[in-house]
């Protein structure tokens, strides 16, 4: 008999202290801090793409485990999911042994199998990382050097006589071809893990914006806007208020989300020709971000950009209303400051290109020369949750607290979209192994 086969998920039996201890709650109208309205045995706050993909591995795992899942928007990957570039990244960047190197390589050749499976639409393109300058090349040749190392398949260094073979518009001195890169839309992905989880009697509660949290207890009482719930287990998967959960829940970390907006540019349909699948320049290893390319996606579309700014709103999309509550927040953190210093002249060019296009185009024309600025028009945006210490260092790799009864998903910055499965599985891992859970008997993935 597992958890969910339980009458009472925490074992609460009614002994004459506990009916004691209810009657006086009543009595002093604290009833809802005693008794939650509905009990599960795991709970998953958020449903992004990570979100859903642990919960989608639980219900393999453990079948029998009794899940829900809450969401305080009305959808599925609302936010930072719903609003990536859509890339099915190689792993190629990320330093070799760090989770992001391990589960990237991996998590790439699993969401191409789940896409083939359930009939997700993704193309596996490939890309270009384009050097456009002598003194470039040998980050390029340690690039091609840590790729190899992670495992990414077919890497090859090419000429510039090459690479034109692949992009006949771009221009440079070489290039390093990497054929394994996909695109793929992760709204659609994430749609597909949510009706997966249903299937599997998994249940999804949206418009439920979580409002407490804290032991009572074996059990974590989660109040939301739809309900409270007592749940045996609690993962926080809440992206951009992952630190702000993790507050509530008690739990004190060095971290502070600090929210990039990246904005871009989309090609016109006309002169998409330019670009054939992505193209991307020599990213500065001084720098976390990658600096602005061109990506075909899924729809045929093709997106230039980003602009890295910082944005003084979490969910803050047009850069327009900051929310004062949490710019200020943001301005309070110790490490916000030690991190401006540090990036401050990365940030006045990121903005000097924001306001000015002519600047951001010819960024873009060190890698196709024959784009022009009248070529782009104002596109997407998204916002990067990225966690940020007190000592103000960019968290590069995953990171994850452990309280009583909780996991806490503290930073999966990209490319947690494409190892998000590999991720689901690195934390239903913490789960079994820090609670002493016994698989059951695994369900099959259904379509």
């Amino acid at each position: 008999m597992f958890l969910g086969q339980q009458r009472n998920v925490c074992d609460v039996h009614p002994s004459s202290s506990t009916l004691q201890a209810l009657i006086i709650a009543s009595l002093q109208g604290r009833w809802q801090d005693l008794m939650a309205d509905r009990e599960t045995d795991l709970l998953i706050i958020g449903a992004g793409i990570v979100g859903l993909a642990t919960a989608l591995e639980t219900t393999l795992r453990f079948p029998d485990m009794t899940l829900v899942v809450v969401e305080k928007e009305d959808r599925v990957a609302a936010h930072q999911t719903g609003h990536n570039s859509g890339v099915i990244h190689s792993g190629l960047y990320y330093k070799t042994g760090s989770l992001k190197a391990r589960n990237c390589v991996a998590g790439a050749a699993s969401m191409k199998r789940f896409c083939q499976q359930h009939g997700v639409p993704f193309e596996e393109c490939g890309k270009l990382v384009v050097a456009t300058s002598p003194e470039e090349v040998p980050r390029l040749e340690q690039l091609h050097q840590r790729g190899i190392a992670n495992g990414v398949p077919g890497l090859r260094m090419l000429s510039r006589e090459q690479f034109r073979e692949i992009e006949p518009h771009c221009d440079g001195i070489s290039a390093l071809d990497v054929p394994s890169t996909g695109i793929v839309d992760y709204a659609v992905v994430a749609q597909k893990y949510a009706e997966l989880i249903e299937t599997a009697a998994g249940e999804i509660v949206f418009r439920a914006k979580v409002l407490g949290l804290r032991q009572d207890g074996s059990c974590n009482i989660v109040e939301t806007s739809a309900g409270s719930f007592r749940a045996r287990y609690v993962i926080n998967c809440a992206g951009l208020y992952s630190d702000t959960i993790t507050r509530m829940a008690g739990v004190q970390t060095d971290l502070e989300i600090i929210p990039f907006r990246g904005e871009y540019y989309e090609v016109k349909p006309e002169r998409r020709n330019l670009v054939k699948a992505l193209i991307y320049p020599v990213p500065d290893p001084r720098f976390p971000f990658l600096g602005v390319h061109f990506t075909r996606r899924v729809n045929g579309s093709v997106e230039a950009g980003p602009n890295a700014l910082l944005a003084f709103r979490r969910e803050g999309y047009t850069g327009t209303s900051p929310d004062l509550n949490e710019a200020v927040q943001m301005l309070l953190f110790p490490g916000f400051y030690k991190m401006a210093w540090r990036y401050w002249r990365m940030g006045l060019a990121e903005q000097y290109r924001s306001w000015i296009k002519a600047a951001f185009v010819k960024s873009l024309q060190k890698m196709v020369p024959e784009l022009m600025e009248a070529d782009l028009v104002q596109g997407g945006s998204g916002v990067r949750a990225q966690a940020v210490d007190s000592k103000g260092n960019l968290v590069d790799d995953f990171h994850f607290v452990h309280s009583k009864g909780m996991i806490h998903v503290c930073n999966v910055p990209s490319p947690a979209a494409t190892a998000s499965l590999e991720i689901g599985k690195e934390i239903v891992d913490m789960l079994a192994k820090r609670f002493d859970l016994a698989a059951s008997s695994p369900r099959p993935v259904t379509s």
